[in-house]
């Protein structure tokens, strides 16, 4: 029940690409507000200012934008170092236009980490980090801009080197904090995504298993009439041929072996009638014998402790996350175990609960707090395991969506791991096939 993750696969790589028209609404709208800033400087406040190196500098985004939007699908998604070039030029586009207008005195220069955030939110680490350092460089030039802000004509507006040096301590600080934030808050989303899709994948994948017996009657009824038809021309051969040296043996055979394949239909249609409700719904005691059966011979002794017996015991349809999930519960601590597993079952009028327990090494505590996290990998002991990371997120996922609570801890009594799975009874009983 292993599950490989599925970051740095082609999923994960297709999410971080990002679309061409996401880019170009972004330009179109720095377009629209770098345009309406230099009209309001120049037409309302009547700022002297570069008005012509200005506008050209609008307008060659203006037009790179034009040129993407005819040669591209507005669907087209770049890859990476498409994107970085791209938010390269946005960069440096601004950065010329701040350096002609006053540098870091201008007090829109805190928009050259946009580019930067937009970056580390979308594409891989080693690109944003390129961009990341062109962006220090271009701060850097910017804070030697010998153009004055656009002020009052007549009113100098002087402002200290100290000033200009916390401005430029404030932007930078601002453009690591804010592309580590978005960094991370992106990744996390991107391998809880992924990690939900597997978790989709592998519950689709066990209730196509658990349909299979379904599968057998449906072509045990269509395989019964064309049966039928050759049996019938199968007895009107031997009837006429029965007696021939050379044909009558054949024909016998192939009476003989069409009544054969009949009879198999028939049981495989009868078992689907008879046991449909058997299978369909699955007690407490045969489901835990269905999850453990698979894990019994690895050299680890797996006990079952069924505390209150089979005597009221809660009966629910057949759930194919409940098995996933209990099933990579038990793979885990046997994988992690010194010599036995045990796993007790109790129930009563108000909870169903299920204590799996191992005699390893147990959880180190900075993994303790974070299991149920998507690929979360390290134990205290791995030398017997693979890890526990997106497989056991799956594992909890089903499990908390059937209803249960989950507990890791690790023994205070004895060395190993812990955990508790707890079902309200009312839902345990009334549990359909997911």
């Amino acid at each position: 029940m292993a599950v490989q993750p599925i970051e740095n696969t082609q999923l994960d790589r297709f999410s971080r690409q990002i679309r061409l028209q996401t880019i170009v609404r972004l330009r179109w709208l720095a377009v629209a507000g770098q345009s309406a800033t230099l009209l309001l400087v120049e037409l309302v406040l009547k700022f002297p200012l570069p008005l012509v190196p200005c506008i050209l500098l609008v307008a060659a985004l203006a037009a790179a934008n034009l040129v993407l939007t005819a040669r591209f699908p507005s669907t087209h998604r770049l890859e990476p170092r498409s994107a970085t070039l791209l938010l390269a030029f946005d960069l440096l586009q601004l950065t010329a236009l701040l350096y002609i207008t006053g540098g870091l005195s201008n007090p829109f220069s805190p928009l050259i980490s946009v580019p930067v955030i937009i970056a580390f939110a979308s594409q891989p680490l080693r690109y944003s980090q390129v961009l990341l350092g062109v962006a220090l460089v271009c701060s850097a030039i910017i804070a030697f801009s010998p153009y004055p802000v656009p002020w009052y004509p007549g009113e100098p507006l002087p402002i200290q080197p100290i000033m200009q040096v916390g401005m430029w301590c404030s932007i930078i600080a601002m453009m690591l904090f804010t592309a580590f934030y978005a960094y991370r808050v992106s990744n996390e989303a991107n391998q809880l995504a992924n990690a939900l899709a597997a978790t989709e994948l592998v519950l689709e994948r066990e209730k196509h298993l658990s349909q299979l017996d379904g599968l057998a009657a449906a072509a045990a009824h269509e395989l019964g009439t064309p049966l039928a038809t050759i049996s019938v021309v199968a007895k009107e051969m031997e009837r006429e041929l029965g007696k021939d040296e050379r044909f009558g043996e054949d024909v016998s055979l192939l009476r003989s072996q069409s009544e054969r394949c009949r009879d198999i239909l028939k049981r495989l249609t009868s078992l689907s009638a008879d046991g449909e409700e058997h299978m369909r719904r699955l007690p407490l005691s045969s489901l835990m014998e269905e999850v453990i059966a698979p894990h019994r011979e690895f050299g680890i002794k797996i006990n079952l402790v069924d505390i209150n017996g089979r005597d009221g015991e809660p009966v629910g349809s057949r759930n194919a996350g409940i098995l996933y999930g209990l099933g990579n519960l038990i793979e885990n601590a046997v994988d992690y175990a010194s010599k036995s597993v045990i796993i007790t079952v109790e129930h009563n009028a108000q909870q169903v609960r299920i204590t799996i327990e191992d005699d390893g090494e147990g959880y180190a505590p900075d993994i303790l707090v974070r299991i149920g996290d998507p690929y979360v990998t390290k134990r205290q002991n791995m030398a017997r395991a693979g890890g526990l990371g997106l497989g056991l997120f799956i594992a909890k996922t089903l499990l908390e969506r059937s209803g249960a609570t989950l507990t890791f801890e690790n023994r205070s009594d004895t060395t190993g791991a812990r955990v508790k799975v707890v079902w309200p009874r009312s839902i345990m009983d009334d549990i359909r096939a997911k």
